[in-house]
């Protein structure tokens, strides 16, 4: 094969893809930009106007069309710049990219210089429009003379700093002798000025090679700026550029020829992470260690990221700088490191994005008028710092990350607190090892033999130990040179073990996800046909095998779509191939499982050091010491005579025929390639066609996945715009109904494994995870079309619009159905208002911020089931939403808007507790209302009682209920979730004994009911004689009959007994006997469910005190198995209690012991005997007055605490006391069955177990 068939293959194959020149078009003349967002009050000479592509080469590729707009867009974002001989005219370089629908880029790379204007229609128009402006500022000046107190020649200084632009890099001295009149700055005069006009000669290539591109670019200006012509026209360069020059093989470098020297470019082999060239280093200079990785975490989390800086490339340096940090995962929303002023309507965007704004003029945050910044991280570069979303997690082990990635920049000689990494900008390019003065001089434009480099390469190194301060061209010494290519080096080495150390990072905290992804579909269709419905990977799972302190980030960072992506690509790559980045971090899990002997089950609990660092900059430095192939020279063309004529100072016309395809080459050029050369050639033809970047992998993942593109915007057209704008909306509804979905499927797969009542709500870390997100939702919703920011954030900012117009109409703000309640101080709570919710917030002594009042108030909504209904409430004002929202906002789509409601309105079927988990130290006001049984109770109106309120938080403290009262009020510090309920009465009174059914407990912000079921005697002479109840309850769903008196003044009226008394009342007859079987069950449920509360993860547990004590515990069940064959030896008997049993059984240990009765002997010199009998005489000798049951339920519940519980069963079963007390078929004297229960009791020896203080009050051990 020959080389002319090697270099000339498709375009996905070649080095570049486009050689494009934007600049002026004489023919269509000065047109201003008009969305350059500059004044007029500018001098023209300072002004933007509308560039132009010139040409580009060639006209088109295949699947990759080429984009004229974006590409002139992005290779000038601020138009065309005019300068004169007085200004900076010095060239600069910057980069951008462009994603498409399959998930490629495409990269480009811009050298921009300043050219002579040699049109005369251009530069008498520019002094038209210079003379226009004098007289316009003039004017306005002499008008404004007689008003203003300050000199003429201060005005004209101020006037002067002001419009001067940081770019230019003038000084005062320049500034002061271009002001010739007062109040004119930047004068032209034809006659002894000199017009300048910028010119961009970009290229586009399919991967990032950024040294290489800067070089040739910058080899090509130098090669028309200078005087001497260089050795072949400029055609014959960018035709090599673009059709003879493949792209370097995986794992291989690559040489090939500018107009002045030869050119480095290496790839990495497919082992190896991906080709990244920007640097790195000086993106953590830029920023600093600690910025760099909280703002790789803000891309993890898929915040909205702003970048700020007047240097182009320092946008691109640190958007590439942490998009490269994310690997194995990408970027999966906008993406745009530069927009220019016309696109600034995309930073209203309801979508994340990472894009990047130039700095004009020293401009500040402010004066960009972001619309909503609840999520937004703001990364001002040029002033070192960021500003990242509230309550951002931090990233695992971020300590120890730091310290690592410090340890690499401190190596290779990076400042560490943010600073400009200053590096030599010397006037020419970097220069290969191979370079020499003789090289250079060759008029053969360096087309030698193999065995002539290897000769140069000696001499070179001979020239070397000889003399190092040799002058070579452009006042270089070869000593300077090797100082190059060492930096060169050095910043490649930095770049990648810097990216080792993250993957690193995301190698170890993801090294089993494998384990944890779902395969549930048969085939591909069904998984796209059911995509949304199917859970892909095991999040539950997965977080409860990460430690405690990745928690907080791991659970936000499952939840992204990043995330999500990944995990999708593991499931389609059952039945196609995987991508290449998920391939790349699979072989890599895979050889450090194979090769890591040391690695323990759970890697995520220690920090390891990346050990691949030396590996990685090894391979690279390799790849750059020395070529590993050599492109074809660039030729001689087949030209029409006269054409590439060489002009110092200004960019041909190149020839369009010789550009616009690819040429044969020369047979006796190619004669002289030497034989290696052609064997690396075909190697280079094979590699290059397996790793097309858009070969047939990407093409069968792009059936399943669909990226971003990001060229449509780019496109500022009306038509574009709108349509852009009504897919964020249709966006935003899609995510709506998404997470609302999740939100409820979570909830549900909760109470699917919910065991008894347990757990009433998603607890911990879950629900923050999620109502995180759905806040996140409503703020970019709210935010969407909004006319002017008033504030961080957009939802709380209409809230205060809303309750401001209320307050002026003086119209109360009640909803229907809503109640008002007096307090002692006069104010009126409005139940159930939007605005009550929000004078609440404001109210709170948490020192919220706006952002945080915003997700308080939706917290409190959610928990009060009020959020859609609040929510609707608020878009009723129309004419509020006019005024504040553009008419393409979500807000102002009807439609769009009411299903979004309807979908928030689904969350009103689970019960969230956000609100009280998160704000633990606020006061919150309870009611508690006394329930009692009206047709049994004695005289409820004589008792005198008093309750004392338990939650997860903390307890009320004894709160005594007025006399004649059935409810109180009182405001105490958050209890959280309630649990239990002490009610009791000092026995005062004529009678003083009351049939209590149940016990309501109101939380008057939250809206939040509880029952604390009772179905018992208080008082003395009646039932078991307790003066105090323990009572246990649940959280009522609301609108119930339960939840009938939730906003009355009097308890709701219950028209017959509750189950638990009917109970009571028919234990007064004879007990009904209970199958052995059910008692067996009942106890193995209870045990069970204990075991499942502890297996849970801690921030999933629910209510232990439930499980012991409420109903179905492990209390209820054990008295059901003590109860069961129970001897009733007269008709008409009380009720028999355990607790009369157990003392008894007690009692006759001790006398035993005393008298020394041989069968008792055995047991009662064992220390479980001795403790059984220390409970029970403690708790009965306690000053509590709590009744039968409530001492057997204690005995129960410090029993299992203190591992006891499975040791006293056989001692009361083998104790005389029980053959006389139970029937012969009783559970307690059958053996085997109180075996079994023994053993089911152990089963709980191994948990801690913590009871309530309201549980244990009063008891001495």
């Amino acid at each position: 094969m020959s080389t002319t068939a090697a270099a000339t293959g498709s375009a996905s194959c070649r080095f570049a893809h486009y050689f494009v020149v934007c600049g002026l078009d004489p023919e269509t003349g000065l047109e201003p930009d008009d969305g350059a967002g500059e004044s007029f009050e500018q001098s023209p000479i300072h002004r933007s106007f509308k560039s132009r592509l010139l040409v580009h080469y060639p006209k088109s590729t295949d699947r990759n069309p080429f984009n004229k707009d974006a590409v002139n867009m992005l290779c000038m974002p601020r138009g065309l710049s005019f300068r004169t001989q007085v200004d900076c005219l010095e060239s600069h370089f910057h980069s951008f990219t462009v994603g498409f629908e399959d998930g490629s880029r495409s990269y480009g790379f811009v050298h921009t210089f300043y050219e002579e204007v040699m049109g005369a229609q251009i530069i008498t128009a520019m002094q038209t429009l210079h003379r226009m402006h004098h007289v316009e500022h003039h004017s306005a000046s002499s008008s404004s003379a007689s008003s203003s107190a300050s000199s003429p020649s201060t005005s004209s200084m101020d006037s002067l700093v002001s419009s001067l632009d940081e770019s230019d890099g003038e000084s005062l001295a320049t500034a002061n002798a271009a002001a010739t009149c007062l109040g004119c700055t930047g004068s032209f005069d034809p006659s002894h000025d000199t017009l300048y006009v910028s010119k961009a000669l970009c290229l586009l290539t399919p991967l990032p090679f950024l040294g290489a591109s800067q070089h040739f670019l910058s080899q090509l200006h130098q090669a028309v700026a200078s005087q001497t012509a260089p050795p072949l026209p400029l055609e014959s360069y960018i035709h090599n550029i673009l059709y003879e020059v493949p792209l370097p093989p995986p794992g291989r470098s690559l040489r090939f020829h500018g107009v002045q020297g030869p050119i480095l470019c290496q790839r990495p082999g497919s082992c190896e992470l991906p080709l990244a060239e920007y640097p790195l280093g000086e993106a953590f200079s830029l920023l600093g260690v600690d910025n760099m990785v909280q703002l790789v975490t803000c891309s993890l989390l898929e915040t909205q990221i702003l970048l700020y800086s007047h240097d182009y490339q320092r946008l691109m340096t640190v958007a590439e700088g942490i998009t490269t940090l994310l690997f194995p995962f990408q970027w999966q929303h906008i993406y745009l490191p530069i927009i220019s002023t016309p696109l600034h309507h995309l930073l209203d965007a309801p979508v994340p994005f990472l894009m990047g704004i130039q700095r004009r003029d020293d401009a500040q945050r402010p004066s960009l008028h972001l619309p909503h910044e609840a999520n937004l991280c703001f990364v001002d570069i040029d002033n070192h710092c960021i500003d990242s979303p509230e309550g951002l997690p931090a990233f695992p082990d971020q300590a120890e990350l730091v310290r690592e990635l410090s340890d690499i920049l401190q190596h290779f000689g990076v400042p560490l607190q943010g600073g400009t990494l200053t590096k030599p900008t010397p006037a020419s390019p970097h220069l290969s090892s191979l370079v020499l003065e003789d090289l250079m001089e060759d008029r053969t434009n360096g087309n030698l033999r193999g065995e002539e480099l290897e000769v140069l390469e000696r001499l070179q190194a001979l020239a070397w130990r000889c003399g190092g301060d040799k002058m070579l061209g452009e006042g270089k010494t070869l000593e300077r040179v090797w100082k190059e290519e060492e930096e060169a080096m050095s910043e490649a080495k930095m770049n990648i073990q810097l990216r080792e150390v993250f993957a690193g990072r995301f190698a170890t905290l993801f090294s089993r996800y494998e384990e944890f992804v779902i395969h549930s579909a048969l085939d591909l269709d069904s998984w796209m046909s059911n995509r949304e419905g199917m859970f892909n990977f095991d999040k539950g799972a997965f977080l409860s095998a990460q430690p405690v302190t990745h928690l907080h980030f791991l659970s936000r960072f499952l939840e992204t779509s990043m995330f999500s992506s990944f995990a999708d690509g593991k499931v389609i790559s059952r039945w196609a191939d995987r991508e290449p980045l998920q391939q790349l971090f699979d072989s890599r899990l895979e050889r450090e499982r194979l090769y890591d002997t040391d690695q323990v089950d759970s890697p995520g609990s220690h920090y390891r050091k990346c050990s691949t660092l030396f590996e990685s900059a090894q391979a690279i430095e390799r790849r750059l010491l020395k070529a590993d192939h050599t492109a074809i020279h660039p030729h001689l063309l087949d030209m029409r005579i006269g054409q590439g004529r060489h002009q110092p100072g200004y960019f041909p016309k190149l020839q369009a025929d010789v550009l616009i395809h690819s040429q044969s080459i020369n047979k006796r050029r190619s004669s002289r390639v030497t034989p290696s050369r052609i064997c690396d050639t075909k190697r280079m033809s094979a590699a290059g066609e397996l790793s097309a970047p858009d070969g047939e992998q990407r093409q069968k993942h792009s059936l399943a996945r669909k990226h971003l593109n990001q060229l449509k915007f780019l496109d500022m057209s009306p038509q574009v715009i709108a349509q852009t704008h009504r897919e964020f909306v249709q966006g935003l509804l899609s995510e709506c109904r998404l997470k609302t979905k999740r939100m409820l499927m979570e909830r549900m797969g909760k109470e699917s494994v919910e065991v008894g009542q347990g757990e009433a709500n998603i607890t911990g870390l879950q629900e923050n995870t999620l109502i995180h997100g759905l806040c996140d939702l409503l703020e970019r919703t709210w935010g969407h079309g909004l006319q002017m920011k008033q504030g961080k954030s957009a939802l709380w900012s209409h809230l205060l619009h809303f309750q401001a117009t209320l307050e002026k109409t003086e119209v109360p703000a009640e909803t229907p159905g809503a109640e008002q309640r007096k307090y002692d101080d006069g104010g009126v709570l409005l139940r159930g208002s939007l605005v009550q919710d929000m004078r609440f917030i404001q109210t709170m002594s948490e020192g919220l911020s706006e952002v945080g009042q915003a997700r308080a108030w939706i917290s409190l909504a959610l928990e009060k089931k009020m959020l859609s209904q609040h929510l609707k409430e608020l878009l009723t004002n129309q004419e509020l939403l006019r005024q504040l929202y553009k008419p393409h906002a979500f807000l102002l789509c009807e439609e769009e808007r009411e299903q979004f409601l309807f979908h928030l309105l689904s969350l009103n079927t689970v019960d969230y507790l956000c609100f009280t988990h998160a704000f633990a130290s606020i006061n919150i006001p309870y009611r508690v209302a006394i329930i009692p049984m009206k047709k049994l109770s004695i005289a409820m109106a004589t008792v005198n009682p008093w309750v004392c309120v338990s939650g997860e938080m903390g307890d009320s403290g004894v709160k005594q209920i007025p006399k004649n009262t059935q409810e109180i009020f009182f405001e105490c510090k958050n209890l959280g979730r309630l649990s239990t309920l002490q009610l009791g009465q000092e026995n005062s009174g004529l009678l003083a004994k009351c049939l209590i059914d149940c016990v309501m407990v109101y939380n008057e912000i939250t809206g939040h009911t509880y029952k604390f079921p009772c179905g018992r005697w208080l008082g003395k002479g009646v039932g078991d004689g307790s003066l105090e109840r323990i009572l246990i309850g649940h959280l009522v769903s609301p609108g119930g009959q339960e939840d009938s008196g939730r906003w009355t003044g009097t308890p709701p009226e219950l028209a017959s007994p509750s189950q638990g008394v009917r109970a009571v009342l028919g234990s007064l007859g004879n007990r009904a006997r209970v199958l052995s079987v059910e008692v067996h069950e009942d106890m193995r449920e209870a045990a069970n469910n204990l075991v499942k509360h502890f297996h849970k993860p801690e921030q999933e547990r629910g209510n232990l005190t439930m499980l012991l004590c409420g109903e179905g515990g492990l209390v209820p069940s054990l008295e059901k198995f003590l109860l069961h064959g129970f001897k009733s030896s007269r008709l008409f008997q009380r009720n028999v209690f355990v607790w009369d049993f157990v003392e008894k059984a007690v009692v006759s240990m001790e006398t035993a012991d005393q008298l020394g009765h041989p069968p008792c002997s055995r047991l009662i010199k064992e220390p479980p005997c001795d403790l059984l009998c220390h409970y029970v005489n403690s708790i009965s000798a306690s000053p509590r007055n709590i009744g039968k049951e409530g001492k057997f339920q204690l005995l129960v519940c410090l029993g299992v605490r203190d591992r006891l519980l499975s040791q006293w069963l056989p001692l009361l079963a083998e104790c005389p006391l029980t053959s006389r007390t139970y029937e012969d078929g009783a559970l307690m004297r059958d053996r085997a069955a109180v075996c079994s229960l023994s053993r089911i009791l152990r089963t709980l020896n191994e948990f801690a177990i913590t009871l309530e203080t309201s549980l244990v009050k009063g008891v001495v051990l």
